[in-house]
């Protein structure tokens, strides 16, 4: 298929998934057509396919790409060796990547419904990679008297849904910058896991 003139590869398909995940967090997956993503990016939308097989499958990459860059980026980061100060730098960490994301967030939370089973489950597994980051430091706390949680699991998942839910409200020019409102949540964290 020819190419629209003055298109480039190197452009194009990052111009797809930016648009693409623009048009999923404000309109929702199911309400998106491949059209819309073309008319957004600028091209047919018959050249979408030269970068993505369908609809399912530009979602499946955009939630992909936003799962390895958290793990990319959590991978290298220095981490403190006492289970308190991983904790802390978790805490913060989480809040500060997915602060800069929100539509990926948003994405990746509201939209795990619409991914078919094979899918799913990659997603799943790489969720489950991060989260049982955060479940082995507060395993580590515990062990060590430093905190008390009566499952670890749930605890995980519920901080993890804290930290994040900070995308919902917080506003760049508001009264509180990025850095309160770590120093805030991580004091909340400290607080929901004390002995």
């Amino acid at each position: 298929m020819a190419r629209t003139t003055g298109s480039h590869s190197d452009i194009t398909g990052p111009r797809i998934r930016e648009v693409a995940m623009r048009l999923f967090a404000q309109h929702g997956y199911a309400a998106v057509s491949m059209r819309q993503i073309a008319s957004g990016v600028g091209v047919q939308a018959g050249a979408l396919y030269n970068y993505t097989p369908d609809k399912q499958g530009l979602l499946f990459g955009l939630m992909r790409e936003h799962m390895e860059e958290l793990l990319a980026a959590r991978a290298a980061r220095d981490v403190p060796d006492d289970p308190l100060a991983q904790l802390e730098d978790f805490t913060r960490f989480h809040i500060a990547f997915h602060m800069e994301r929100a539509d990926a967030v948003f994405v990746s939370y509201m939209e795990l419904r619409n991914l078919d089973a094979g899918n799913f489950a990659t997603i799943e597994s790489l969720r489950s990679r991060y989260e049982d980051e955060l479940e082995a430091i507060l395993q580590r706390g515990v062990a060590v008297g430093l905190f008390s949680v009566p499952d670890s699991k749930i605890a995980t998942l519920a901080l993890i849904a804290m930290l994040t839910g900070v995308n919902t409200w917080y506003r760049t020019g508001g009264r509180l910058s990025v850095q309160q409102v770590e120093t805030i949540y991580w004091d909340m964290v400290r607080k929901a896991v004390a002995p």
